[in-house]
């Protein structure tokens, strides 16, 4: 097993020194808290969309204030987690640009501005209700016990990653007032697990010789055992969703028995990450990939409008 470091963020090394002029405080901080990732968040709209809400005005703005409530408080846990990271990251060759990798943002002002944006978003969770509350609350000290410890661990870092995905959707679900479904619940875990896996194999095969120095957890790996749990993972996922989108109890929930037609955008989009991770060698950020590359995006969309369109429009069954 991975050594699990007990290192506390005060006992790291000091910081460089800051390059002033360059950048303001609040240009930094927005920089941290990493936008660029809060497509990751747009699981929460499962919920509103498989729970048959989509076309409520109340139900929407809540998802929205949902959505935008976890966008903020992922982006407090990534402010902590530069803190904890910023010597691994200094020998990263992407992530050693960071502001607090850099030096140009201080670790006291980055963890104060991750303590105050994660009390605006867990009191406006409560504020919705309490369930909701209880699920942001939840998910963030997942995430820190990820950064400080279960990220050491190997086969629960990643785990740990697809749990955090859970949570967003549970929330998603609890912020509308819907059930969801076990089958769906399967089907995020397992498309998680397939782009915690993915993005490790990325880290590994980037890092070479030196992986191990930047993250000591991915010593615990190897191509080929990543390669086994992805292909297991793959096949999962895919009988998964077949199973969900088919089921008897499916349609009558949904109320469509039409939904199946919907795997081929499911098998296209894995296969094509599949193609840019093996093939391209990407895989290291989910959320960019589904920026930028187009067919993926394409697909998304199409999935997305397909999944509505059996759904929400008066089609004969």
């Amino acid at each position: 097993m991975a050594r699990i470091s007990s290192t506390p963020i005060a006992a790291h090394t000091s910081e460089p020194p800051p390059q002033a002029g360059r950048r303001s405080t609040l240009s930094l901080l927005i920089t941290s808290v990493r936008p660029e990732q809060w497509t990751k968040n747009l699981v929460l709209f499962a919920g509103l969309i498989f729970g048959g809400r989509l076309l409520e005005v109340n139900a929407v703005l809540t998802a929205v204030a949902a959505f935008t409530i976890f966008c903020v408080l992922s982006g407090s846990v990534y402010l902590f987690n530069d803190v904890w990271d910023r010597d691994a990251d200094r020998r990263h060759p992407l992530k050693q640009a960071r502001p607090i990798a850099v030096g140009d943002l201080t670790a006291p002002v980055a963890l104060l501005a991750a303590a105050v944006l994660a009390a605006v978003a867990l009191a406006a969770a409560l504020s919705i209700n309490a369930v909701l509350g209880a699920a942001a609350g939840s998910y963030v000290l997942l995430l820190l016990l990820y950064s400080t410890a279960l990220k050491y661990v190997v086969i629960i870092d990643v785990l740990t990653i697809a749990a955090g995905f859970v949570l967003r959707a549970i929330a998603g679900a609890l912020a509308v007032n819907v059930p969801i479904g076990a089958w769906l619940l399967a089907c995020t875990t397992l498309l998680a697990l397939f782009l915690s896996l993915s993005k490790r194999r990325h880290e590994l095969m980037l890092l070479g010789e030196g992986a191990g120095d930047h993250r000591p957890i991915l010593e615990e790996y190897s191509p080929y055992l990543l390669d086994q749990m992805i292909a297991v993972v793959t096949a999962s996922t895919l009988i998964a969703y077949a199973v969900f989108t088919t089921d008897a109890a499916t349609a009558q929930r949904l109320g469509t028995p039409h939904m199946g037609l919907t795997i081929p955008f499911v098998l296209y989009g894995i296969f094509r990450y599949l193609y840019l991770v093996h093939q391209k060698r990407e895989g290291g950020n989910p959320a960019t990939l589904l920026a930028t590359d187009r067919p993926l995006l394409a697909c998304v969309v199409l999935w997305v409008g397909a999944v509505a369109a059996l759904m929400y429009l008066p089609l004969e069954n």
